[in-house]
């Protein structure tokens, strides 16, 4: 990843804050076949190892957890995102000199992956992920809710990963290389425009004018 120094984002409370929200992942391994990405939610358990280490389950037919076993991996966590045109900007109205962007804020985790084939410690591990994502509705659903044969059924047919994690980077790229009266039209522009990912990004470009 291309990491200017303005754009990193070094403190880990951050880096596992955005985690933690937004933990839908992608993991990029080699397999025989070379490079290969795969897309699954994963859970972060901060007090395993010196980052933290990374819990999810995949299909057992997926070659994942055969080709990826024991082997290095990149995993990358995707935050808010947004397009800013220069049109929000003061310069753009003094002198014409600007271009638009793209702000964006991710983690990339690297760590040896680890297969585990193991009915007990999947079944923590899916407890944890259900209470974790089922915690905002009104009537939580829990695994017991399910027939415990069937269950058991769903259990056979996916295996457990788990990467501890032996980096940690993160990339906050939110207008820091802007003036502040060019991120001030960028808070109020991304404002406007009413999605979720821009209203979080407007409100990561305000905290660089108040830190």
């Amino acid at each position: 990843m291309y990491l200017p120094a303005q754009f990193e984002e070094t403190r880990s409370e951050v880096l596992r804050e955005l985690m933690r929200e937004h933990p839908f992942a992608t993991l990029v391994g080699h397999g025989k076949d070379g490079l290969a990405a795969n897309h699954l939610p994963l859970h972060l358990a901060a007090e395993t190892g010196p980052f933290g280490a990374l819990q999810g389950h995949v299909a057992r037919a997926n070659p994942l957890w055969q080709e990826f076993a024991d082997k290095d991996v990149l995993v990358i966590f995707q935050g808010p995102q947004a397009y800013v045109t220069p049109s929000w900007y003061e310069t753009k109205r003094l002198h014409g000199k600007a271009v638009p962007t793209w702000n964006y804020a991710v983690v990339h985790a690297r760590g040896r992956l680890r297969a585990i084939d193991d009915p007990d410690w999947l079944r923590r591990q899916l407890e944890t992920l259900v209470a974790r994502h089922e915690a905002d509705f009104a009537e939580p659903w829990q695994i017991a809710d399910a027939p415990p044969d069937y269950i058991d059924k769903m259990l056979g047919a996916i295996v457990g990963i788990e990467i501890i994690i032996t980096e940690l980077k993160g990339k906050w790229k939110i207008s820091q290389n802007q003036p502040p009266a060019n991120r001030v039209g960028v808070v109020a522009g991304l404002r406007q425009q009413g999605s979720a990912d821009a209203r979080a990004m407007a409100e990561l470009v305000a905290g660089t004018l108040t830190a």
